[in-house]
């Protein structure tokens, strides 16, 4: 994959899952309930404003009210954690080990 992943729709589940479009046509749903974690993320453990994220068309992911942002390489990390077809890029981007 050596194109720059974007985040071309996002749609909230529940709880802390998104439902992402990306651009290499890949859609799967990300829990981003480990990304919850340091000062600017506190915030979005409240699942109200965790569901108010929009997607900003700049950045190519989603972003939420207070600043927060997320790696779409994160999100799509997140999404596609468990397919045996992504571990070595998750390796090259060091997200697994």
């Amino acid at each position: 994959m050596s194109m720059f992943l974007h985040i071309i729709d996002a749609k909230y589940v529940d709880g802390y899952k998104i439902k992402v479009t990306f651009n290499n046509g890949q859609e799967g749903v990300a829990d981003l309930s480990k990304a919850l974690t340091g000062p600017v993320f506190e915030g979005l453990k409240n699942k109200s404003s965790f569901a108010a994220f929009s997607l900003d068309t700049e950045l190519n992911t989603i972003t939420w009210p207070n600043g927060a942002d997320l790696a779409p390489e994160y999100i799509y990390f997140q999404a596609f954690k468990n397919d045996p077809a992504q571990q070595s890029q998750f390796k090259k981007w060091g997200y697994i080990s």
